[in-house]
């Protein structure tokens, strides 16, 4: 079995990956989408491994609320992101800064 140090390092890992792929790669937005994503699967992760670690389910429903929220909003976003490149062709953030309304 891992320890408790051990797994938060992981998930930390996995946060840390997910900042640089919002900050550091800025022209692609679906690698921004995809980092957000991996954003709040590692504080789902660390809800999780802290629940495991307390014996307490609270954590873990905390993290199922995360994750459904999550997927709606993954949902709706790759749909606005389906919709603006049937209008555009392109959905380079340079293109979307453009526009107004």
């Amino acid at each position: 079995m891992f320890s408790i140090i051990e797994l938060l390092s992981f998930s930390l890992s996995l946060f840390i990956i997910s900042l640089w792929g919002i900050f550091v790669i800025r022209k692609n937005l679906i690698v921004i989408f995809i980092a957000f994503e991996l954003m709040a699967l590692s504080i789902s992760l660390m809800f999780i491994f802290f629940s495991l670690y307390l014996d307490d389910i609270l954590g873990q429903l905390f993290a199922l609320l995360i994750i459904s929220v999550i997927g709606a909003e993954s949902a709706i976003g790759l749909s606005l992101l389906l919709s603006l490149y049937r209008l555009r062709s392109d959905i380079s953030l340079d293109v979307i800064s453009n526009l107004k309304g």
